[in-house]
């Protein structure tokens, strides 16, 4: 949007110009002069005007003096400023006054005086009042842009949607609510400060993070499901971190107080296998609600760990999975709804990544609403030392999203505000920000005393009436009489209900109909001991495997694949033709296959895994004349599952998230996310410490993601060269995760397989192969893949007279092929190598008959990592007898690797060496 301050200082004669311009040929002239001027004819032709001195001839035969036509661009100036600007001074803050942002918005700042406040202009037709008194200008723009609204939109670019924006904004603000809205709003008002009052009498004391000062997001949040449902919404995902968020359970998804309360007291379940538990205000649910319109909702609120904004992508991706499984990917059908903390959502990167994903075509989930409680602090921190930015929110215009900051004090506002939030997304698909300004009654918990920082904030908290008096007392001042006799009943029914609820009076859970995703869930269970001493069989005949390869190398006659990509093909073809081989990508696109050909769908996300990062994967071809893409695996028959491939942004935290979030939802799935060098996974560790690894033990929450780390000590240096095994072993307990690290395409294949072939679901992080993804020894028989399932441990095949073997290496990954080839260069019969290629859970049974086996050996284990990294500590700690275990590494260090090249070869040989010195 124009500043037209220029403008309207300027010589009237210039304004003149302008408009003499404009009738000359409209197309000449700025648009948003052009906008002005189109306008400004309609309004005089519409109303008249004969009394203007004579200098510009308007349609008509209407003349305007110099003067007004100048005054007239000044009112068409701020009414446009007001727009921009008005959100500054919006009355948006219950509690202190608005700190001064210098907005400019006075009369006198656009030229004009208090003279002129009885004069009526034509520039009033673009604020909906035709010609009209500058006073009612005035107190109209005020009235929809500085009450308990304001709105930022205006660096809105697509037009269509900045005119619906601005259109439906100034309509939806004058309307008034009928007395049954109103009836609504007032009652889950008292729902919701009923609430905190019942757990503040109850549990004297307890943590529960209560929502009081912000209370009103509860019929807010009640008004947007209504209007979401009404606009096709049929599904409806929350994020929220602790803050509101019991309230929110109990008066939006419905958790009863029977429920919760076993929460509060800590009661712990019979049977303590399936995990370890989680704090009441961490814990998830979900139920199927009616609306004020009568239409089903189907709810889910997502667990979440104390890391504010963990759960947004987590969120995001459950969300896209639902649409992909059960809606045939209409995103509209479910909206995600993230409820956010002022300081979290302006301190917490993980939102710039997010919003960066929403509208790319991996990762688009249709628009979210982002709900943000602001309570003008953080833990103990005022916003002004939490934010260089004049909103939390000010992020948002990164996007373009608009965002409503409005009175936590006004119900009335907060409800119009989640409203028109719903109808924008459903309409327009994308995000959007609601900044309800209010306050938090206690500190950070109702432990925490709030006056050792902000004293004198809270001495005006202390003293303010909370939003349900205060609309109470509106509505009996300001009201009809219906209203106000609607207000004094409802004081008696809160006062009831909350007696009610003190008494124990028994709740009915909502019945809930589960969804063909949370079916599948169902027929699953968790996983046992011995379910861990071996892995399923996943062969699949010769005929599949052949007619899958033949499909995977063939492409439409009319496609151009680049020639180098061209001769890939070809030699990959040679190579199962003639030597019955499969090299490690085909493996990898051979499970995909399979899978989709079983009716499983599969997602890969991540940066560069179409190509991959080694150039080595080419799941996707494109055509070098036409730059057409084509998906290998999406044309294989019919009836196959889907397959889904997309390259990501430059984020590890907000992508793994999304991917983590897409497989929790769906088991009927195989998600993987692909990291473009294995160490780059530390950008999400909090994804990884608080959902891949614990969330079964805290939430009974399973999830079959696969994390593909590349890793190996190649010389690349201290930054490409180790995925850190030892951070995932470190957090390898309780059959967890898998941790494997496979050196043949076959076993990678089976691994991929055993995902959706066990009946259960456990995260997989994989520490994939470089430059071995080529190594010839990596290549494997046709007849593996039909055969057996994925090995946890590998024998050497090189070995014919046990007897002979003094030493057995024990290993893992690439270093296999170094000591292997030194073993085979030099006849080392004497040397066994033995590959782990599950590290945990630990295949000890598997590992103790080969001890058996090897039984006059001495085992050593061999890492290229530094005493301090991989597995060898978690070996220590881990490997039972009768297994007695030497350590060969690299010294320990403080970075991964060296960054000379020739000082890791000199390393890594040593290494080779010692393995066979004895």
């Amino acid at each position: 949007m124009k500043d037209f301050s220029f403008v309207t200082n300027s010589h009237p004669a210039f304004i003149e110009s302008l408009y003499n311009d404009y009738l000359k040929n409209p197309e000449t002239v700025d648009p948003e002069y052009k906008k002005f001027f189109e306008g400004f004819d309609f309004a005089i032709s519409k109303n008249g005007a004969t009394d203007a001195k004579a200098t510009a001839s308007i349609g008509g035969g209407v003349t305007l003096s110099n003067d007004q036509l100048t005054k007239e661009f000044a009112v068409y100036d701020m009414i446009r400023s007001f727009r921009k600007r008005a959100h500054l001074i919006a009355d948006t803050n219950p509690i202190r006054p608005r700190v001064d942002r210098k907005a400019k918005l006075a009369v006198s700042d656009f030229g004009l005086s208090d003279a002129d406040l009885e004069t009526e202009f034509f520039s009033g037709t673009f604020i909906g009042l035709g010609k009209a008194k500058l006073k009612d200008i005035y107190q109209k723009l005020s009235k929809i842009y500085a009450g308990s609204v304001g709105i930022q939109y205006t660096y809105i670019n697509d037009t269509d949607t900045y005119n619906w924006v601005e259109a439906h904004f100034e309509a939806f603000m004058q309307e008034e609510f009928t007395f049954e809205q109103k009836k609504r709003i007032l009652h889950k008002l008292n729902y919701g400060v009923i609430f905190e009052k019942f757990l503040n009498t109850k549990f004297i004391g307890q943590k529960r993070f209560g929502l009081e000062g912000g209370e009103s997001m509860i019929p807010g949040l009640d008004a947007m499901l209504t209007a979401a449902a009404d606009e096709g919404v049929q599904e409806v995902i929350f994020g929220m971190a602790h803050r509101g968020r019991l309230n929110v359970l109990a008066n939006i998804l419905r958790k009863t107080y029977d429920q919760l309360f076993s929460e509060f007291e800590g009661t712990m379940p019979a049977d303590m296998t399936m995990g370890s538990g989680d704090v009441k205000y961490h814990l998830g649910f979900r139920s199927i609600v009616k609306t004020a319109n009568e239409k089903d909702l189907n709810l889910q609120l997502l667990p979440n760990p104390s890391h504010l904004e963990t759960v947004d992508p987590v969120v995001a991706g459950f969300a896209r999975a639902k649409s992909d499984a059960v809606y045939n990917s209409d995103y509209s059908k479910v909206l995600p709804i993230l409820i956010h903390g002022d300081a979290a959502v302006a301190g917490q990167g993980i939102i710039y990544e997010l919003l960066q994903m929403s509208k790319l075509k991996g990762y688009a989930v249709g628009g979210t609403i982002h709900f943000v409680i602001n309570n003008q602090i953080g833990f103990t921190t005022d916003f002004d030392d939490a934010r260089s930015s004049i909103y939390c929110t000010s992020l948002a215009a990164m996007v373009h999203a608009p965002v409503l900051h409005v009175n936590g004090d006004d119900p009335e506002a907060v409800v119009k505000a989640c409203i028109f939030a719903a109808q924008y997304r459903q309409k327009f698909n994308a995000d959007v920000f609601i900044d309800m300004v209010c306050y938090r009654k206690h500190g950070h918990n109702e432990g925490d005393e709030p006056k050792f920082t902000q004293p004198s904030f809270y001495a005006l908290i202390e003293k303010h009436k909370n939003p349900r008096e205060i609309y109470t007392e509106y509505l009996m001042t300001h009201g009809t009489p219906e209203a106000q006799n609607l207000a004094k009943d409802m004081e008696k029914v809160f006062w009831d209900e909350m007696q009610a609820r003190l008494d124990d009076n028994k709740q009915n859970p909502m019945p809930y109909t589960y969804q063909k995703p949370e079916l599948a869930w169902q027929e699953l269970r968790k996983g046992q001991e011995e379910d861990f001493v071996k892995s399923p069989d996943t062969a699949v005949s010769t005929e599949v495997i052949t007619e899958l390869f033949q499909k995977l190398m063939k492409w439409p006659e009319s496609f151009n694949p680049l020639r180098k990509v061209q001769k890939l093909l070809t030699d990959k073809v040679k190579l199962f033709d003639e030597s019955q081989k499969i090299d490690w990508a085909t493996g990898e696109l051979l499970a995909f296959a399979t899978l989709l050909k079983e009716g499983y769908d599969v997602r890969l996300s991540g940066e560069d895994v179409k190509r991959g990062t080694f150039s080595h994967r080419h799941a996707t071809l494109r055509d070098e004349k036409t730059n057409e893409e084509y998906n290998r695996l999406a044309q294989l028959s019919d009836d196959q599952g889907k397959f889904f491939i997309y390259n990501s942004l430059l984020s590890e935290y907000a992508v793994l998230g999304f991917d983590y979030g897409y497989a929790m939802a769906n088991p009927s799935n195989l998600v993987l996310w692909e990291a473009q060098y294995g160490d780059f996974a530390n950008g999400a560790q909090i994804i990884i410490d608080q959902y891949l690894t614990s969330a079964e033990q805290k939430w009974q929450t399973q999830n079959g993601l696969v994390m593909l780390l590349p890793h190996g000590y190649e010389g690349g240096g201290p930054e490409h060269s180790s995925a850190r095994l030892e951070r995932f072993l470190q957090m390898s307990a309780e059959n967890n995760i898998y941790v494997t690290n496979i050196t043949t395409a076959a076993n990678y294949f089976h691994m991929l397989r055993r995902q959706l072939a066990l009946p259960f679901r456990k995260p997989v992080v994989n520490f994939a192969p470089k430059a071995n993804l080529r190594h010839v020894r990596s290549y494997s028989l046709v007849t593996d893949f039909t055969t057996g399932g994925f090995k946890e441990v590998i024998d050497d095949p090189n070995i014919e007279d046990v007897s002979k073997v003094k030493r057995v290496l024990l290993c893992s990954g690439k270093i296999y092929f170094d000591l292997s080839e030194k073993q085979l260069a030099e006849n080392r019969t004497d040397v066994a190598i033995v590959r782990l290629e599950q590290i945990h859970p630990l295949p000890q049974e598997q590992l103790n008959a080969l001890y058996q086996k090897y039984s006059g050996a001495q085992w050593l284990w061999v890492q290229e990592e530094p005493k301090n990294m991989g597995a060898a500590s978690f070996l220590k700690m881990n490997i039972n007898k009768p297994i007695n275990l030497g350590y060969l590494t690299r010294k320990a260090s403080a970075a991964t690797a060296t960054g000379f090249a020739k000082l890791h070869a000199q390393e890594q040989q040593m290494l080779v060496d010692q393995a066979f010195s004895f």
